[in-house]
């Protein structure tokens, strides 16, 4: 039942063996279009990982991430990795944050010190939290589920039981894509030491009643859904049935991982033209060494495997508050979310940002879960 704090110290020979690779990566030839439209392009990748082989410092991130308070809970016989942050402030509220793929815990690191200590970011210590930032059975350095039944409701009871080892017995959840599912498990679970949940990816569709009835703006929101669905879920499919097959793939060769996670940044966060955009190299390779190092490609894919039909519509009692930030990947009208979460104590549309909202916009993402956890301050 012990909670034991983590160091994590890369062997040089793991970093050596990363650059060796990269230097001896096969290249395809380039694409036959002039944008993304067959994914990533050649010389996009390529500039990236040049500067992954001969520039990028694994260390700066390591420390980042020893600093933040790093932590390991065995449950459910499985090793669990989180961040532990708690807040200078008396009677702070605890927030557990949930990642998805292709992210990590890095999403959150621009968030910790204003969320946690907001007096120190100029906000007010009123609006303090704990914060708890696991990561993802199978992600990052928790342990690899070696048999199948981790799905999103299994990782809920997870969830649940580390808040409750860690003494919180009321607190707070946010999440986007995996996380948003989790959480929504969570909510569903209703336990009573959870007093409600934020989302940045609601799940909530239309009937057959609305769609007799669409207003333009859900007519838009429908067109979009649909265009996702036909040229933007062939990796989702192949997690969700071959995940082992492309693990080979990903695991073996560090410039095929950097692309699989780099082509998603592009087409997921609200950038102007490439991820760097919006995101430093040295931020979205701090996020994919969280796939290299552990070798995670195949156990973070066989989520899908696990629990791709839980992205349906939900119902949740509990108080839910959402914020839909303008790219991101799936987009819901109010209306759908109303029917789906009958507690809706808060609900905005951002100005910018994407599909990873904390790392994209990490202000208007601590803006956003300050309003609306004020709600539910006791």
């Amino acid at each position: 039942m012990r909670i034991e704090p983590f160091q994590l110290s890369v062997e040089a020979d793991a970093l050596d063996d990363l650059r060796d690779r990269l230097r001896r990566t096969r290249w395809p030839e380039a694409e036959t279009v002039s944008d993304w439209g067959q994914g990533a392009p050649l010389d996009r990748v390529r500039a990236l990982c040049e500067y992954w082989r001969d520039e990028y410092d694994w260390r700066r991130c390591e420390d980042r991430l020893n600093s933040a308070g790093q932590f390991i809970a065995e449950i459910d016989g499985l090793p669990i990795h989180f961040l532990h942050v708690q807040s200078p402030v008396e009677g702070a509220l605890p927030l557990l944050l949930t990642h998805g793929w292709p992210g990590s815990v890095i999403e959150f690191l621009k968030v910790l010190g204003p969320l946690s200590d907001p007096a120190a970011h100029g906000g007010d210590p009123a609006d303090a939290f704990h914060l708890v930032v696991p990561s993802l059975p199978g992600f990052g350095f928790s342990g690899k589920p070696q048999s199948s039944g981790w799905g999103v409701e299994r990782i809920a009871r997870a969830w649940i039981e580390l808040m409750e080892r860690l003494g919180y017995g009321r607190f707070v959840a946010q999440g986007g894509d995996w996380g948003s599912a989790v959480t929504t498990a969570i909510a569903m679970a209703a336990p009573p030491q959870c007093a409600g949940i934020h989302l940045n990816l609601p799940v909530a569709y239309p009937t057959e009643a609305d769609l007799a009835d669409l207003s333009p703006d859900e007519a838009a929101l429908l067109s979009a859904m649909e265009e996702v669905n036909r040229t933007g879920t062939a990796y989702a499919q192949l997690q969700a049935t071959k995940p082992q097959t492309i693990g080979y793939a990903l695991t073996d060769s560090p410039a095929g991982q950097a692309a699989w996670i780099y082509e998603k940044f592009h087409g997921w966060t609200d950038n102007p033209g490439t991820p760097e955009g919006v995101l430093s190299r040295d931020e979205l390779l701090d996020n994919i060494m969280m796939y290299w190092l552990p070798g995670t490609a195949a156990s973070s894919a066989r989520l899908y495997w696990e629990s791709y039909d839980f992205f349906e519509s939900h119902t949740i009692g509990i108080p839910v508050g959402v914020t839909q930030f303008p790219k991101e990947i799936l987009r819901t009208s109010r209306r759908w979310a109303e029917r789906c979460y009958s507690n809706l104590i808060y609900w905005n549309e951002a100005e910018k940002g994407g599909h990873f909202a904390a790392f994209e916009q990490p202000e208007i993402f601590v803006d956003e879960v300050r309003k609306c956890f004020r709600l539910l301050r006791g």
